[in-house]
């Protein structure tokens, strides 16, 4: 139990140091204005934080969901693993149901690692920056709005964590049985990583357009006076504003990410149990070692 803990937080860490840049481009497209938008696209977007802030600009606010993953990956595994035994039948119903309670239950954890995260990526460089890093980012808000700052965005992201979730171990479940992902067989590994790749972006396509919102909520303020009121007002004004394609903003960079991420994450994971156990790389054609039940995650969708 141990050693599939260590191993899931070993791939998680691999899965957000590949995605990040990604969710940087992703999150700067959501927010940026149209009436004076900085970036045409994600490959522009990429190109123009490179060559203004150099390669470490893809990976500001790095260390908030570095440090919030060990308890996102230990809330996620116990509460999917205890609600489906639970449940008492392993059915795609049940792993669905068991994914959004899973969901759910860290975004306690997620949202305000999330809204560090934003502000820290949104934040100009330079000696004037706001923030310091997650835990200043954290801190200064607190002491502004309280905990009601710290939670910003808490309805928006249990509205997407919680369907996301469900569809992410759904997919998973029924793409692992379609595969025969079975103990032995010598393409388990590749098998594992198309299935949590594939459904890193299913859940992402399930609900982006609330990931849209939630960016927006919890980057409100930063630049400027508050513009919205809430979830519907921000719906609102951003479909008057930008039509229905602002729901789409940064989906490309989103669907990159998803992809690499979970197939870093199952490889790490992979080569992590493989040698903490002390078993040797197998050669083509001999039984490979079983990876851990159920996918390593990093924040879906990021996953």
């Amino acid at each position: 139990m141990a050693l599939d803990f260590l191993a899931g937080c070993a791939g998680g860490v691999a899965g957000v140091l590949v995605g990040h840049p990604f969710d940087t481009v992703k999150v700067r497209l959501q927010v940026q204005s149209m009436e004076k938008p900085q970036y045409r696209g994600t490959l522009h977007c990429f190109q123009a934080i490179i060559k203004q802030e150099s390669v470490l600009g893809l990976y500001k606010g790095l260390g908030s969901p570095l440090m919030g993953l060990t308890f996102i990956n230990a809330l996620v595994f116990g509460v999917q693993g205890n609600t489906l035994r639970a449940l008492g039948q392993d059915s795609p119903r049940n792993q669905f149901l068991a994914g959004a309670a899973a969901g759910a239950i860290q975004c306690v954890v997620c949202c305000p690692m999330e809204l560090a995260k934003t502000r820290l990526q949104l934040q100009d460089a330079g000696p004037a920056r706001t923030y310091r890093g997650s835990l200043d980012c954290l801190a200064q808000i607190y002491r502004r709005e309280g905990l009601r700052g710290v939670n910003r965005g808490m309805i928006s992201t249990l509205l997407r964590e919680t369907p996301s979730f469900g569809v992410y171990f759904l997919t998973y479940d029924v793409l692992t049985r379609a595969l025969g992902c079975e103990p032995g067989d010598r393409l388990l590994v590749p098998k594992l990583l198309l299935a949590g790749g594939t459904s890193g972006i299913m859940s992402w396509l399930s609900t982006y357009p609330v990931d849209v919102v939630k960016s927006r909520l919890q980057a409100d303020g930063l630049r400027g006076a508050p513009r919205y009121q809430g979830i519907l007002d921000c719906v609102r004004q951003s479909y008057r504003a930008e039509g229905w394609r602002v729901f789409t903003r940064g989906l490309a960079s989103t669907l990159l990410r998803a992809f690499p991420v979970n197939a870093a994450t199952f490889a790490t994971v992979t080569v992590v149990l493989t040698y903490a156990r002390g078993e040797e790389p197998r050669p083509e054609g001999e039984a490979v070692p079983a990876a851990p039940a159920g996918p390593a995650l990093t924040q879906p969708s990021s996953w």
